[in-house]
């Protein structure tokens, strides 16, 4: 098993020394802030924050904390949902001041230091014209998205983020920098397309970019009933693959870009990008539009970039999630919904429906460590709140419903997945990815440095336990 301690005060003088970036400990004056993250009801402190100025900086702090023993967390965006961003007494290495980004707008590829947000790396790219496709929400760090798969709004027309993925800088646990590709320590690179954190920690992305002057899309929200959240689906499995789709069956929260009269009202909020001439995708929206008289209908011509709009700061819920695939989808599925939902116990309680396919199914299912390519839809469940003194019964809100959609059939999303236990990070690993990625770890991790995170355990330590 794994040990760790909190760093001596050596092991911080060290670290200050050590690299060029800020070291910010308890007592600074931002040292709060700089152990936030995305999600609130987490009240970890670190003994230290390293914001790292670069690759080198990453190696020394690794070296550090393999050398200490020392927990060793890996921030990017803070998005983890299982709070993997930040740890209680160890050190947290911060990458948001690596943000530097080169676009060679004529060969269509980038170099990106993984501090950068989709958000930031979206509006860089979308001046000229160009897109590589991530999730749905612009302050997630491009690292965590990337290395768990990315699905987002350009899913079937592109795939997956990892399909764009060409290439890596990659600092591994015995403070090496690599340069991992499909001709250079390749069996690296297949395990860091959907294997999440646990080989290194990525300081650069190389992605691939397409050329994506406009979209067609935006946000159509409509009443909730069995027939429109079944109507929904159906007219997304029959879609172009030009047009991803995501619905939101919620209970809307009081967020800024929802008129105040919609708070609190069950809806479908749907997320549409048609990636593809504007006339094709008020074709291909269609049906969707004529499930029912729209409340709110946002669609319309624009940039990738307005797809990703700027979120509340201060908007830090507590969340209760489960994630899964189904590959059926029927009117008790839609019923259980909105049955679920109307009786929810936290003012924020959604259901989300991504129909898959498209150009996610078109790559054979071991060529990356995501291996999900033949399931027909995600469904996510969560239940929320602000008030951490409301979030006893939410999890078995979430768990029952889960429960009614499920199929029979499991698997799990790993960049969705919250604090569920090993069992659960095998559903994200079906098969024979779980073995190849375990001997992939032994070879770069063998002591399990990195193990904060859906943890892979290395093969040749099979006593060694998950922390997801």
């Amino acid at each position: 098993m794994n040990t760790s301690s909190a760093p001596s005060h050596d092991v911080i003088r060290v670290l200050r020394n050590a690299v060029q970036g800020r070291v910010i400990e308890p007592g600074d004056g931002d040292y709060d802030p700089a152990r936030a993250i995305f999600y609130g009801g987490m009240d970890r402190r670190p003994a230290a924050i390293a914001r790292v100025a670069g690759a080198d900086d990453v190696a020394r702090v690794v070296k550090i904390a393999r050398d200490s023993g020392v927990e060793l967390a890996v921030r990017g965006g803070g998005h983890s949902s299982a709070g993997h961003g930040v740890c209680e007494g160890g050190i947290v290495l911060d990458l948001r001041d690596m943000r530097s980004l080169a676009i060679d707008v004529e060969r269509r590829v980038a170099w990106a230091e993984t501090g950068l947000t989709t958000g930031e790396y979206t509006a860089a790219a979308g001046t000229s014209r160009l897109a590589t496709g991530f999730g749905d929400a612009p302050s997630v760090g491009i690292g965590g998205i990337t290395l768990g798969g990315g699905v987002g709004f350009l899913a079937r027309k592109h795939g997956l983020t990892v399909d764009d993925l060409l290439a890596a800088e990659i600092v591994t646990a015995d403070a090496r920098i690599l340069r991992v590709d499909a001709e250079h320590h390749s069996d690296l690179f297949w395990a860091i397309r959907g294997g999440g954190g646990n080989f290194g920690v990525a300081t650069r992305l190389r992605f691939r970019l397409h050329e994506l002057p406009a979209i067609y899309g935006g946000t159509l929200i409509l009443p909730v009933t069995p027939d429109v959240i079944e109507g929904f689906v159906a007219a997304a499995d029959d879609a172009p693959d030009e047009l991803t789709t995501i619905a939101n069956v919620m209970r809307a929260p009081p967020l800024p870009f929802l008129p105040e009269e919609l708070h609190g009202r069950l809806l479908v909020m749907g997320m549409f990008a048609f990636a593809g001439p504007p006339s094709d995708g008020e074709r291909a929206v269609a049906p969707f539009r004529a499930l029912a008289e729209p409340i709110v209908d946002g669609l319309r011509p624009m940039t990738y970039a307005e797809l990703f709009p700027a979120e509340e700061a201060d908007f830090h819920p507590i969340f209760k999630a489960r994630t899964s695939y189904v590959d059926s989808f029927d009117r008790a599925a839609a019923e259980a919904i909105v049955e679920h939902l109307t009786a929810a116990p936290a003012p924020i309680a959604v259901t989300q429906l991504r129909v898959l396919g498209g150009a996610v199914a078109r790559v054979e299912a071991d060529a990356t460590a995501y291996a999900h390519r033949d399931r027909r839809m995600m469904v996510n469940v969560a239940a929320g709140t602000l008030d951490p003194a409301a979030v006893d019964g939410l999890g078995e809100w979430v768990d029952g419903l889960a429960g009614e959609l499920a199929d029979g059939r499991s698997g799990a999303y790993v960049n969705f997945l919250s604090d569920e236990g090993p069992e659960r990070v095998r559903e994200a690993y079906p098969g024979s990815t779980w073995d190849r990625l375990a001997d992939i770890k032994a070879r770069y991790d063998p002591t399990n440095l990195f193990r904060l995170n859906h943890n892979v355990p290395p093969a040749d330590r099979p006593e060694e336990a998950a922390a997801g």
